[in-house]
């Protein structure tokens, strides 16, 4: 199965409209505040679709709400395509929001339902840090299409309309996952998705009370918050550097933009890619995991901080090397993250787990997203980048996760 889910990562990364969404939705008019407001309501649509849909993956089948979710992106990517305006793209956003509900957490708990099926618990860690390797090779070539696609069309919304192909393609190789790794329920009958709903649920409620497991929850979402809200906002700093460099001269703004976006951003991707596959040594050379992902929570509020004060100074190289490494360091922490969460959740309901963590992650998102679009507005992208940073920093005592025995409801799925 690795190559399939590798091929699944590295598909689903060639989003060619990612590394210019922000560029595009400037050039259509949005302020920062719009498109802080644009990721809000994709974030909370997300919400308010996180549970169910971990539900239904759980209850009638994880392979199920995978094509359910590419087939809400195709849709969304048509919207963003034909549309104009601010409406249009909060729709396109919704429907975005309804991919991303299905998705989110479901493939995770397949590659951990196959482990366990193999009985490789063991390697979580490692073997799902080699998947998200190859998500982060995915996103190294997107960025070179996509600086193609924009510099010979001068055209972002063209790349909404290149983006189906490799999530059609997507779409087949998730329709020949093996249906074992649906889960115990993947035969059930529709009548007893109900009834099996208010179980998981219930099941769930009993490892959040978990105060540990609780912890690491929120540890891992209002980290990946910020790295969501904050993310995109290398664009415009790449395009004022791109600028401001003295070469390509003979091209017009928009192609020199499309060049340095689309190296830096191969770059940025190469990166991560090999830190996710190393992330099981990374989070060796620490005494615990708990203390590996405490530290790296510190360290990337400390890159992103450093992103906005050098931007704001005018050092945007310098800012640039910041997101890289808060980039690495983003995707050194998931694999993390999801080996640590999964050691706090009963693995029968491990796709409706990791989506309340989403839940919590895009409530988060929400908000910093907003923040972040109306502090852009006031006082520039650099200022508002180190503030936020500085508000997660101080919200680290909150969300440290502590050493100790594993919780209850990590240990109860494995009695």
């Amino acid at each position: 199965m690795f190559p399939r889910f590798a091929l699944y990562g590295f598909l689903k990364n060639l989003r060619f409209f990612e590394p210019f969404l922000i560029l595009f939705l400037r050039d259509a008019g949005m302020t920062f505040t719009l498109i802080g407001t644009l990721y809000a309501i994709r974030d909370t649509a997300t919400y308010l679709l996180e549970v169910p849909t971990g539900v239904f993956a759980d209850a009638v089948g994880r392979r199920k709400a995978m094509l359910m979710a590419f087939g809400a992106y195709l849709v969304a990517f048509a919207a963003f395509y034909v549309g104009r305006g601010f409406w249009w793209f909060a729709l396109a956003m919704v429907l975005f929001a309804v991919g991303e509900a299905f998705r989110s957490g479901t493939h995770k708990a397949l590659i951990l339902e196959y482990l366990q099926q193999q009985h490789m618990e063991h390697l979580k860690v490692t073997y799902y840090g080699h998947t998200r390797s190859a998500s982060q090779f995915g996103s190294a070539i997107n960025a070179l299409i996509a600086a193609g696609l924009a510099f010979y069309t001068g055209n972002y919304r063209v790349m909404f309309l290149a983006a189906a192909v490799p999530y059609v393609l997507d779409f087949i190789n998730l329709a020949s996952y093996p249906p074992e790794l649906d889960g115990e329920l993947s035969q059930l009958a529709w009548k007893a998705v109900g009834e099996h709903a208010r179980q998981t649920l219930a099941a769930f409620e009993s490892a959040l009370t978990d105060r540990r497991a609780w912890k690491a929850i929120l540890n891992s979402a209002s980290f990946m918050a910020l790295f969501k809200a904050s993310k995109d906002y290398l664009q415009p700093i790449l395009a004022q550097w791109a600028l401001a460099l003295p070469v390509f001269l003979a091209y017009t703004g928009k192609q020199r933009s499309a060049v340095v976006i689309g190296g830096v951003y191969f770059v940025i991707y190469q990166g991560t890619s090999y830190a996710a596959r190393h992330a099981d040594r990374f989070s060796r050379r620490f005494r615990n995991l708990e203390r590996a992902i405490n530290l790296s929570f510190l360290g990337g509020a400390a890159l992103l901080f450093f992103a906005g004060v050098t931007t704001w100074t005018g050092w945007e190289f310098v800012a640039v090397a910041a997101f890289l490494g808060f980039y690495i360091l983003h995707n050194l922490r998931r694999p993390m993250n999801v080996a640590y969460i999964s050691d706090q959740i009963e693995s029968r309901v491990m796709a409706s787990g990791l989506s309340v963590e989403s839940v919590v992650r895009t409530v988060l998102a929400s908000g910093m997203a907003l923040l972040l679009g109306w502090w852009a507005d006031l006082f520039g992208v650099g200022p508002a980048l180190a503030l936020l940073a500085l508000v997660l920093a101080a919200a680290f005592p909150l969300v440290r996760v502590g050493a100790g025995q594993k919780s209850a409801a990590g240990l109860s799925g494995r009695r």
